[in-house]
């Protein structure tokens, strides 16, 4: 299992319609990595089912700040490395960190990852 990580909220400025545009970037690698044999993973995939049941009423309020990276920091535990698309991101930069200390592979670019099919 790969985690795709990259710019979510980063670079939006909170503007639903960019962030709609940053999910479909991380989201647009999924199925190329799947096809490579790998479990594509995108942890708002996760969190943003959990946070709506939680009552999340806008990004950034105390809901989002509960589901939204400690989602990502427990999915990191099942990985066994992460896909780091480009774009600022402080997340997905917390996330490359973790995936180091936990001793993960970190990718950068699809084309890095083994064929596993």
């Amino acid at each position: 299992m790969i985690l795709i990580a990259g710019p979510y909220r980063g670079g939006a400025n909170d503007d639903p319609i960019l962030i709609k545009k940053n999910l479909d970037h991380l989201e647009s690698v999924a199925l190329p990595l799947f096809r490579k044999g790998h479990i594509p993973m995108i942890g708002e995939w996760v969190a943003l089912p959990l946070m709506h049941l939680a009552g999340s009423k806008e990004i950034g309020d105390s809901v989002w700040d509960e589901i939204q990276y400690p989602i990502a920091h427990r999915l990191l535990e099942k990985c066994d490395a992460v896909l780091r698309l480009e774009g600022e991101s402080k997340g997905a930069d917390n996330d490359v960190k973790i995936a180091r200390e936990r001793g993960l592979k970190i990718y950068y670019n699809l084309d890095e990852i083994p064929d596993m099919t």
